[in-house]
Order: C-alpha cells, then structure tokens, then sequence
C-alpha cells in the first residue's frame, strides 16, 4: 500500500471513529433497544438474533440515523427507535439474502443458516422486520413509518430483480444501477430521511439528508463489489469471488462481457454461477477486469456518487456534524485503496 493510500485510510478509519464518538450516547440507548427487542419466549430466536446482531457488524446505518437527527438538533427523540428498526431491518435482509445466495459466511463467521438452518434464519428475520415495525409504530410517527415501510419494500424488490438477473448475461449497467439502489442505498437513504425528520429538519434538510444517503449508499455498494475481487479472502466476512460464485451481475462482470473478447467472455461465463469455481479461475477473471479497467471503473462511479453525497450536504449551515457526515463518505470509497 503507497503512502498516500495508507494516509487515505488512516483519515477514512479517523472519520468513522469520530462518527462513534459523536453518537456514543445515542447509540448505547439504540444498542439496548436492539438487545431488548430481539428478545423472545421462543429460545432459539434470540440464540439466532443474537449471534447475528453482536457479530461485530458497524451498524453505520442507525449512527446515520441517530447523526442526522442531532444535525439538526429538534425533535421528539424518536430517533433512537428509527435507528433501532433501521438496524432490524437491515439484519433482516441479511439473514434472507444468505438463505437465497446459500452464503456459508457471514462478517467471517458461520452464516446463521449454517448453524440453525434456512427455515430458522428466514423465520427470524421475519422476527425482526416485524420487531421494527413495532418500534416504528411506537414512534406515532406515520410519515416517517411510510418512508420506511417504502425502503422495506424497495429493498424486497431489489433483491428479486437481483435474482431474476442473477447469471443473464444481457444484464446491463443500467439494470445493475437499479438494483444497488434498491437492495443497498434505499435503506441508507432512509436511514438518513427518517434521521433528518425525527431531528426536526425542514423539507430543505430532510431532501438534503435523503440525497445524501442514497449516494453514500450507492458508493457504498460500488465498493463492496469491486471488493469481492480485490478483497483478500476474510475481509468482507466472506471469500473473495463469492459474488461470480453465487452469479451476481455486478458492473466489473458487465463491462468485462460487454469489451471482452469471444474467449474471456466464455471464461467469464464458465464460472459465473459455479459454486466450486477455484481461485485460479477467479485469479483469471480478475486478469481480464485489470485487462479492461472494469475494477477502477466501477470505483470511478463509486467516487462520483461520494461525491454527490457531499455536494447534498452543501446546502446545510456549516456545523461540526456536517462536516463528519461530508469525511464519513470517505469510508466509503477508501476502503477499495
């Protein structure tokens, strides 16, 4: 790694850091509220939920909540509870995707479907959306519940139309930028939304904050997979190529078929859906995207929606937090350097 590489990640890892401090106390209110909730008379739902929830994920999305809430500094408190459904959520849609990609890793421990089973983890995840939605409601909140309940759906919507694409190779680049935004950057967006609303934002600040989710979470999501080629294997919490293996039409596969030759884009269509593909074959395709750029493409867009994110931010009265929430997009892209 160059210097200035190992710089750039030294500020990304002080943005997050800084992130932590500034939503300390909002967060041990959000974390006690995840613990309560994923309680249950029924023993293994809490065993399951919590193996899942205290398996050491960020939980940047309920800081972005309870951030963009301080931003503005109003409200009724109710940000804690939005944070808290946002985290159920988004753990919800984690243990279905890796009952539908059969994922035997998850943040580098056994998937729950591999310690409990596919029919336990869907069940529980059924558990928790249902959980956030309680904590929603509770909130008396109904404009806010909408723009949740929109992002569940969206995200649910997603995911099939990512697995409807999963192997076609006519998958374009236009088809893979819908995907993203609905499995990934609608639950940031909404994070972020419901953040700006619970903190008492005007219709000027709850647009802005909304703006600046969804591009974080489109960078975020850019990154991840230029990652699953990169990456070495256990960094993600999962295998590098894991993405080729399960047929994810993510945009490095896109360019490389659509410029590659006759040849590599057999060699890429070979693999692609193989669960047993080797590391030498993921090592070959990876040759044919250095061949064609389509890794540092792939981040070039992931850089433009980073920087959309803090073009959304210009709009604000400069602040502390504002400007944390501007360094933190920086998280998102520097982890591929």
């Amino acid at each position: 790694m160059s210097v200035l590489a190992q710089t750039k990640s030294a500020i990304s890892a002080n943005a997050i850091e800084r992130l932590l401090q500034a939503t300390e106390a909002d967060m041990a209110k959000v974390n006690a509220m995840i613990l309560a909730r994923a309680d249950s008379h029924v023993e293994m739902v809490p065993e399951l939920a919590r193996y899942l929830i205290e398996s050491g994920g960020k939980r940047l999305r309920p800081m972005l909540t309870v951030a963009a809430a301080s931003l503005f500094g109003g409200g009724t408190g109710s940000a804690i509870n939005f944070a808290a459904a946002v985290e159920f959520m988004h753990n919800a849609t984690l243990l279905h995707d890796d009952v539908v990609d059969e994922s035997d890793m998850r943040r580098g421990k056994p998937a729950a479907r591999m310690v409990w089973g596919n029919q336990a983890s869907v069940l529980v995840g059924d558990f928790l959306l249902g959980q956030a939605f309680m904590m929603m409601v509770e909130t008396k909140d109904i404009e806010a519940l909408g723009v949740l309940a929109a992002a569940a759906a969206a995200m649910a919507e997603g995911e099939v139309f990512q697995l409807a694409k999963t192997g076609d190779l006519e998958t374009s680049a236009a088809d893979y930028a819908e995907v993203i935004r609905a499995k990934t950057a609608t639950l940031f967006e909404a994070a972020c939304e419901v953040g700006a609303m619970a903190g008492g934002a005007d219709e000027a600040g709850r647009k802005a904050l909304k703006a600046y989710g969804l591009e974080l979470g489109n960078a975020f999501q850019l990154v991840d997979d230029v990652l699953d080629y990169r990456g070495e294997s256990g960094t993600l919490g999962k295998n590098t190529g894991d993405d080729l293996r399960e047929g994810k039409m993510t945009l490095p596969v896109i360019l490389a078929l659509a410029e590659g030759t006759e040849a590599e884009q057999a060699t890429i269509s070979a693999a692609l859906g193989d669960v047993d593909a080797t590391p030498a074959q993921v090592a070959e395709i990876v040759a044919i995207f250095e061949r064609y750029n389509t890794l540092s493409r792939t981040l070039d867009k992931a850089n433009a929606h980073a920087r959309a994110a803090r073009e959304a931010l210009s709009v604000l009265p400069p602040s502390d937090m504002a400007t944390l929430l501007a360094d933190v997009v920086e998280f998102s892209v520097l982890r591929a350097y």
